[in-house]
């Protein structure tokens, strides 16, 4: 059923999920330490919608877990939920005119794809890597990855690339392109703005599938809160 489907989409990229917003791409940055955060989005087909709300905590300073779940409706049909769970650790972390590589690692369960006592859905892994340049006026991010598939069996790898670049004090643009293994190359480009430097964000993309099966495309809008310490 399409509602399924959708599903299943979201879950060959997990950065979809757990990339800095607006990104998809993920950054070798971690969330500030001994605080949390909280990022909630909404992204809109011209059939669909996802909703995602994504708490994160960094409880050691260098060991990040996010934690949350989205909600997809088709129009017409019932929604479907997914739940994700994810560890990230840096090695090198960036710095300006500097670069920095960490891994993260998780799950995601989808209970109406996979009923029953074991919800286990894919597993995942990435390696985020991230350059500084220019005193941080563009920084770009490479990921590459793995996944597998818990109903197929099937392992696949994913890659991004992305830039984020100043505009002026307080707004950013993005640009980036991703893809798998299996042929799926898409490509996005949006605006971040710190309405409060270092603490709330909103931000807005637009993108479209680029390569394979399919011609989506979409609209999405986001926030992000990151206060300087919880605990």
């Amino acid at each position: 059923m399409k509602s399924g489907a959708l599903a299943c989409a979201a879950l060959i990229f997990p950065s979809w999920v757990f990339a800095a917003r607006p990104f998809v791409t993920d950054d070798a940055r971690l969330t500030t330490g001994w605080s949390c955060q909280f990022e909630s989005w909404m992204r809109m087909y011209p059939d669909s919608r996802e909703v995602w709300a994504l708490p994160a905590c960094n409880p050691t300073g260098n060991l990040e877990f996010t934690f949350g779940g989205g909600r997809a409706r088709y129009d017409g049909e019932a929604a479907t939920r997914d739940y994700v769970f994810q560890a990230k650790t840096l090695f090198r972390p960036l710095e300006s005119n500097d670069w920095g590589w960490g891994l993260a690692a998780g799950t995601i369960r989808h209970p109406e794809i996979n009923p029953g006592p074991n919800l286990l859905g894919n597993t995942y892994a990435y390696v985020p890597v991230s350059i500084s340049l220019h005193d941080d006026r563009l920084i770009v991010h490479a990921n590459l990855g793995w996944l597998k598939d818990r109903a197929s069996g099937r392992n696949s790898t994913s890659w991004g690339i992305g830039g984020e670049f100043s505009l002026r004090a307080g707004l950013l643009g993005i640009a980036e392109t991703y893809g798998d293994s299996n042929g799926m190359t898409y490509g996005q480009l949006g605006v971040r703005h710190s309405v409060i430097p270092d603490l709330f964000q909103l931000d807005a993309t637009a993108g479209q599938q680029l390569a394979g099966p399919g011609k989506s495309h979409w609209l999405s809008f986001g926030i992000r809160y990151t206060p300087a310490r919880l605990f």
